[in-house]
């Protein structure tokens, strides 16, 4: 499928929709809007994901099928500033992909406006109907489960997920990723997103992700929020009982000490933080931290190397930052 993503203003440090999609996606992506980089390419922000030219809106263009909302914003808003351009893409009969808490499919202008030219809203975020609390139930799959956790929002699990499913894979491996935000699911095109679930059925929603997956060998589910988050917290809570998984992988930003969007909040000590999570896991279902991932992308290499020795010696698990470095060591630490 051709698709144009939509990052006004946020690409590429806070559209980690977009660059998901362009780093793991198997779509061709034919522009990324964003008025503030019109005219550059998005080589020239990241050379390691698919290039794209980066364009003003939806009149520059090329012949696409979709418009994927690439942004993640706190609370899932709607800005009004994108508007033209999901109408521009709907007058065209392009579909429009949202993983926003707005619901784009209930807005009385897209509506008429996807009735009239055939095209097709789909609010990713909306959860099946029919979801349930949990049974306590995912233990018992064949799969190794494997969940990524974080010490904050936009630490890295999506991320690591990914990485270490093509680093099994690429082993042979049978292993799949579980989705469980807008992201992931945009990229592996199912899968449910937690923080959209009432928080009764979040565990259940998890659990089902898991047993439906379960006939894979080695499962890595996708982890949100993170665990002393002010805000995010349930939905990591309910991840991490509804998965019952076997191993826990810890995900950082090198360099951070405070909770992002909410500075007054310091992130406590990755050693401490480690424990919290294996404390919480433990009567559930015993997991413990077995790897860490460090995202260094703001140091140069022998700045990178400083904090990966310093993260793993606050955990005492193997640590790699999976982008620059591969993931080999940490699948090596989580795998049975």
């Amino acid at each position: 499928m051709r698709i144009a993503i939509l990052a006004h203003e946020r690409f590429p440090d806070d559209a980690k929709t977009a660059v998901g999609v362009l780093r793991y996606g198997d779509h061709d992506v034919v522009a990324v809007l964003d008025r503030e980089h019109a005219g550059q390419r998005v080589h020239g922000h990241l050379p390691d994901v698919q290039d794209a030219p980066i364009v003003a809106g939806m009149d520059d263009v090329p012949d696409c099928d979709a418009l994927l909302i690439g942004i993640a914003p706190i609370g899932g808003g709607f800005e009004q500033s994108w508007r033209p351009d999901v109408v521009a893409a709907l007058e065209r009969g392009c579909d429009v992909v949202s993983g926003l808490h707005y619901v784009l499919g209930d807005d009385e202008q897209f509506q008429r406006l996807a009735a009239e030219h055939g095209a097709e809203i789909r609010d990713i975020r909306r959860p099946p109907d029919d979801l349930t609390v949990a049974a306590g139930t995912a233990g018992e799959v064949d799969a190794h489960v494997v969940l990524t956790v974080g010490t904050d929002c936009s630490s890295g699990k999506m991320t690591a997920s990914y990485e270490l499913r093509e680093a099994a894979r690429e082993r042979g491996i049978d292993a799949e990723v579980i989705p469980t935000g807008q992201t992931g699911i945009m990229i592996s095109g199912w899968g449910i997103a937690i923080d959209r679930v009432i928080s009764d059925f979040a565990a259940g929603a998890t659990e089902r992700l898991v047993e439906q997956a379960g006939d894979h060998d080695v499962l890595f589910v996708e982890g949100q929020g993170a665990l002393v988050h002010p805000a995010y917290s349930g939905v990591t809570a309910a991840i991490l009982h509804g998965a019952q998984p076997d191993s826990l992988v810890f995900c950082h930003v090198a360099g951070q000490q405070r909770v992002g969007g909410y500075e007054s909040f310091e992130l406590p000590d990755p050693a401490a933080y480690a424990e919290l999570y294996e404390s919480m896991a433990g009567p559930v279902s015993g997991a413990t931290v077995d790897a860490g991932l460090l995202n260094t992308a703001d140091f140069e290499r022998n700045g990178a190397d400083e904090q990966l020795d310093r993260y793993g010696q606050a955990l005492g698990v193997p640590v790699t930052d999976p982008v620059r470095d591969g993931a080999d060591a940490v699948l090596d630490a989580v795998l049975p």
